[in-house]
């Protein structure tokens, strides 16, 4: 077994569910200490930060001799869920793939992260090589969130899997949310009651007209069309009352250009086009989260550099693509650091099936490490 292998599968061996979308899972503290005591044997500058009670990032540097510049590798910690999944956390060599919870999403590359920056120690450059491990990627971002607020570097590459491909751009998200207010009656009286579920009907409907309208008009060369989608409505008190209230969370996913401010006033413009002509007619809108696109010049150093290295390494120059996730590059890209995303191949993010190509992991530390040797020589 390879050393990004072996790395790999004892990193999926350890339970980190993110909290905040899986009740009861553990979250990152028991996998970032198997990182930062890895990363200690490695002599490497480790600190630990224990964000919230369970949730933590890990902090490694490969100090240069000074005078370089620096280049920060970024990986998530947390996974989702491991529902209908058998065997989640033992890990199993099948055929070239590794497979288990976190082997692609994102732990294989994390583990490429960690022994390219173990390899930049032992070549002593001149500028730092940052392992950035870090938790809540698939929630609310609240440990890259951390990293961009009190670190700088001079490049990022962002170890999201995108099939050995060079990612430089990805959609962002807004979540919305409609409340349309009724009034509560028998339902034997529908002279005092008002229907807020039928009255949402309107709203739907335009919802999925502006999503038609989006998709039918791709304007980004990597990421084509926004898009919009209703994500879960609950309304109504019981079989034989008129429902006082309705809400719909809807999900808008953005391209680069387009900004939650957009989003939410074509939400507006959807809900005021509902009540036309309609006195009963009363709702909210909110956007209460949101997360900007993501974008970077085809000529950014960093993306050239990740395609000439990761030439050399396949045989053949990867493809320049859009990735449709949303991912913390963006984040740190907010933090006026070049940033670009390369990952390995594999399939099964979210999924009850989940395996990492162990050669394109292979391939993924010596461009990590080739990138790093000649930007922070």
């Amino acid at each position: 077994m390879s050393d990004v292998a072996e790395l790999g599968a004892r990193l999926v061996a350890i339970e980190s569910i993110n909290p905040d979308i899986v009740a009861g899972g553990s979250g990152e503290l028991g996998v970032a200490r198997f990182v930062a005591e890895w990363c200690e044997r490695a002599a490497l500058e480790t600190t630990l930060t224990e964000l919230r009670p369970g949730r933590a990032n890990v902090v490694a540097v490969a100090r240069g001799s000074g005078a370089g510049r620096s280049l920060m590798l970024n990986a998530h910690i947390d996974t989702v869920g491991v529902s209908g999944m058998t065997e989640p956390f033992a890990p199993r060599l099948e055929g070239g793939r590794l497979r288990g919870r976190g082997s692609y999403d994102m732990k294989g590359s994390l583990a490429a992260c960690m022994l390219a920056t173990a390899e930049a120690a032992r070549r002593g450059l001149r500028g730092d090589v940052i392992l950035t491990a870090v938790a809540d990627e698939e929630f609310a971002s609240i440990g890259t969130e951390a990293i961009a607020a009190s670190m700088r570097a001079d490049a990022a590459i962002v170890t999201e899997p995108t099939e050995l491909q060079l990612a430089v751009a990805h959609r962002g998200f807004v979540h919305l949310e409609v409340e349309v207010h009724g009034r509560a009656a028998h339902g034997s009286r529908p002279q005092l009651g008002i229907d807020a579920i039928a009255k949402m009907g309107r709203v739907l409907v335009g919802i999925e007209e502006l999503d038609g309208a989006l998709r039918a008009n791709p304007t980004h060369a990597h990421v084509g069309s926004g898009s919009v989608h209703a994500s879960l409505i609950e309304g109504g008190q019981e079989f034989s009352s008129y429902p006082a209230r309705c809400v719909l969370q809807a999900e808008r996913r953005t391209i680069p250009g387009e900004t939650a401010e957009l989003a939410e006033r074509e939400l507006r413009e959807i809900v005021a086009r509902a009540g036309e002509g309609d006195p009963d007619f009363s709702a909210a809108v909110r956007a209460p989260i949101s997360r900007e696109p993501f974008e970077v010049a085809e000529e950014a150093e960093i993306v050239q550099l990740v395609r000439r290295h990761a030439t050399a390494a396949l045989g053949t120059e990867p493809r320049t693509v859009g990735v449709s996730f949303w991912a913390d590059s963006a984040l740190l890209a907010a933090a006026g650091i070049p940033t670009v995303l390369f990952g390995p191949i594999g399939e099964g993010a979210h999924a009850e099936v989940e395996w990492v190509d162990v050669a394109s992991l292979e391939r993924c530390v010596e461009i990590y490490t080739a990138v790093a040797a000649e930007l922070c020589s």
